[in-house]
């Protein structure tokens, strides 16, 4: 992919208008940076982004501030405007509060399982099967996500979904880039059923090893994933992290 090639118009997914410009500006440039839209390393043009999203530029500088903050937009004064590449050190903080919120969030849903949370769980999990036959590995990402967030939702703790997220840019560009390696969604789909059923049958010990085997597996891949993408991570990314 030519980094410095304008993006197509349509390669910026449409959200439903919020109530600023320049909301509705970070919004959309994140979505397409953490769906790798916007490639780790590609050059951002302010007036380029304000076309394709029919604003003027003043919102759209606002986002990129607001992305600059997240660590997921580099902007250099007087030079140029880059999407950041992927630091996996960021990447392992996100994991450990991720995991850390999460693994309590399961311990308490097996503990006692809520009213509606078997049904919640599979519809999730048919929607993540026809997904999956369908290889669309955007909508297979944010329905993997939203089986994670309806596990929060039912524990009573949604916020901390949120809380979770707005930390995870560069976990969530990591594990998008691992998505499409040969037998990775299947695997996320079957992960997703054994946790499932063993929130519902309300085995404890089961379902936090089950969700902590979940979430470690591709930060124990981060030498496949570099080779493959070579240019994507920052240079103090080389080493592998630890699980």
């Amino acid at each position: 992919m030519d980094q410095n090639a304008p993006l197509p118009i349509a390669a910026l997914r449409p959200f439903g208008r919020p109530p600023s410009a320049g909301e509705f500006a970070y919004r959309a440039l994140r979505e397409a940076i953490l769906v790798l839209t916007l490639a780790p390393g590609a050059v951002l043009s302010r007036a380029a982004l304000a076309a394709q999203l029919g604003l003027s530029q003043t919102p759209v500088r606002e986002a990129l501030m607001r992305l600059q903050a997240e660590g997921l937009v580099e902007v250099v004064p007087s030079a140029s405007t880059r999407v950041a590449r992927i630091d996996l050190a960021s990447a392992r903080e996100a994991l450990f509060l991720r995991r850390a919120i999460e693994l309590e969030t399961v311990r308490h849903l097996a503990e006692a399982p809520p009213a509606g949370l078997r049904a919640g769980l599979q519809e999730h999990l048919r929607e993540q099967r026809r997904l999956l036959e369908g290889g669309d590995h955007d909508a297979f990402a944010a329905a993997d996500d939203a089986f994670h967030a309806e596990l929060h939702a039912a524990a009573g703790v949604a916020g901390l979904w949120d809380l979770a997220q707005a930390r995870s840019g560069h976990l969530r560009r990591l594990r998008r880039l691992h998505l499409p390696a040969p037998g990775k969604a299947a695997a996320i789909l079957a992960e997703h059923e054994a946790l499932a059923d063993a929130i519902l049958a309300g085995r404890v010990e089961a379902a936090v090893a089950g969700l902590r085997r979940h979430l470690s597996d591709t930060l124990g891949r981060i030498a496949e994933i570099q080779a493959r993408h070579t240019g994507y991570f920052t240079e103090a990314s080389e080493a592998p992290l630890s699980r």
